[in-house]
């Protein structure tokens, strides 16, 4: 009777113990967690659940800038809402098309940004047929590129990597091949030449 006491004390002792009792209940925590483990993989890998409306799967890849180094690269800044935006993708489809060996298009697209229609990103490349990679932008890419106050934004990339020129709003399609053809000849005459910001950002694929 009396041994029983002395372990009731003790227990009780040991739970009015903060730091004790903290580790009892860590214990317990990580006991629970290994159990639900060895339920959730004794019949192999668990079935993924539910998922949210217009949700896109990320496919894991990046596109980095430094590597396109040796082309010409076009970064277009845009959004699916972009009314203007949407009237010059088929005009960078066609210099994509026709420039394919030393040009590169990259869309950044800011929907996730702006307005929150980043699951329309991908429905919306298949529906416009965009032959080029679109990547979606976050905040330091756009900060280490000054800042964007308007879209379409677009940047012209020599094959150096090096930014040579700007343009804001909606560029006529021969003014901006006029442009690349400059770029791509290496005898332009821009009016700066400013290395770009490297980035790596998530390719808007589905797998």
């Amino acid at each position: 009777m009396n041994q029983s006491k002395e372990n009731s004390k003790k227990a009780g002792s040991f739970l009015s113990d903060p730091k004790k009792r903290s580790y009892l209940y860590t214990g317990g925590f990580l006991l629970v967690v290994l159990i639900l483990f060895i339920i959730n993989n004794i019949n192999g890998t668990p079935k993924e659940g539910p998922l949210p409306p217009n949700y896109t799967k990320a496919s894991g890849k990046t596109l980095t800038l430094s590597d396109l180094k040796g082309k010409v690269v076009l970064l277009d800044f845009w959004a699916t809402w972009c009314p203007p935006c949407r009237k010059g993708i088929p005009d960078l489809i066609e210099l994509k098309k026709k420039y394919s060996k030393d040009l590169e298009v990259v869309g950044i697209s800011v929907d996730e940004m702006s307005r929150n229609t980043k699951s329309r990103v991908v429905p919306f490349i298949k529906e416009y047929g965009i032959n080029y990679p679109v990547v979606y932008a976050n905040m330091s890419v756009i900060q280490n590129f000054g800042g964007i106050r308007s879209i379409p934004t677009t940047f012209l990339v020599d094959k150096d990597g090096n930014v040579v020129a700007k343009y804001e709003g909606l560029l006529p399609k021969d003014v901006l091949e006029k442009e690349v053809e400059k770029a791509i000849s290496g005898k332009g005459d821009f009016p700066y030449k400013v290395k770009a910001p490297d980035f790596t950002l998530p390719l808007a694929e589905a797998e």
